[in-house]
């Protein structure tokens, strides 16, 4: 695999988030709705896997085809532009302004949810062949997701909150280092490579990724799960989508552009004397 230095992969990124800002409304649109969509057909697809096999780690060592497709694809995720488009702004890139980047989140959110929400009646209506059934065994276990975590937090009160939003955090330091993976190598399998490692984590530790929410949480309300859309945006959404922009700028954006870009002045190291191996007396 062709590897590039970080100075180089990091320019990268700061030139990806500036892209991503001057984007126009439809095409930001069209790639967030259809990373949501194909996301989501990998969460099916990786809990159809653990649920049949009944190990969990393979399930998750499978899930990041979605992730890795939706990248190549040139299509955008939430938590992807939580990281990229604020570079922009600390190098202050020509037009960029928080407006124009909370412009840019909020486009990427709708396309979002938009093509996770598509995804979630489809399913529901494949697993149920057009409600006259029941789900089955797959179609109950994604609806038993969203009731745990809305509800399951939501027990615990404030702690839960914080609880879903530390795992919102560590969920897209994990999924935006996928994402800067894919821009260290510059060929398709050292991508897929350094993509799907950090992926598979997130995913087999079970943290909060707000996209895939958009798609589990319908889904369990169309299967009737015992909760409400104020239980979903309160007890998941709203700290999962905070903890995925804390988690993506301080933990992956902040810290590599920090240190590989806007680095600190080197030290100067006093000068010593070299120590002559001659008898000083000669």
């Amino acid at each position: 695999m062709s590897y590039l230095q970080p100075a180089e992969f990091v320019t990268k990124m700061v030139d990806a988030g500036e892209s991503k800002i001057y984007m126009s409304t439809r095409d930001t649109l069209i790639r967030a709705f259809m990373a949501g969509a194909i996301l989501n057909l990998a969460v099916v697809f990786a809990i159809t896997i653990t649920v049949k096999t009944g190990a969990a780690l393979v399930g998750a060592l499978l899930f990041p085809v979605g992730f890795t497709m939706l990248y190549l694809l040139g299509y955008d995720l939430l938590t992807g532009v939580f990281m990229l488009t604020p570079l922009a702004l600390m190098d202050k890139r020509p037009g960029v302004t928080p407006k124009e980047i909370l412009r840019n989140w909020g486009l990427v959110f709708v396309g979002n949810f938009a093509g996770s929400l598509t995804v979630a009646f489809i399913i529901a209506v494949v697993f149920t062949y057009g409600f006259s059934t029941d789900p089955g065994v797959v179609g109950d276990k994604i609806a038993g997701i969203g009731e745990a975590r809305t509800l399951g937090y939501a027990k615990y009160g404030l702690a839960g909150w914080i609880t879903v939003f530390l795992r919102g955090m560590l969920c897209n330091w994990m999924v935006s280092t996928g994402v800067v993976g894919a821009m260290i190598s510059t060929d398709v399998v050292g991508k897929v490579v350094a993509m799907w490692m950090p992926i598979m984590l997130f995913f087999y530790l079970g943290f909060e990724h707000s996209v895939v929410n958009m798609f589990l949480f319908p889904f369990a309300m169309i299967m009737g799960g015992n909760f409400s859309i104020g239980d979903y945006l309160l007890w998941n959404e709203i700290p999962t989508a905070l903890g995925n922009l804390c988690g993506g700028i301080a933990f992956t954006g902040l810290t590599l552009y920090s240190t590989h870009v806007r680095t600190a002045p080197k030290r100067t190291i006093a000068h010593r004397p070299t120590v002559s191996l001659q008898d000083p007396r000669k």
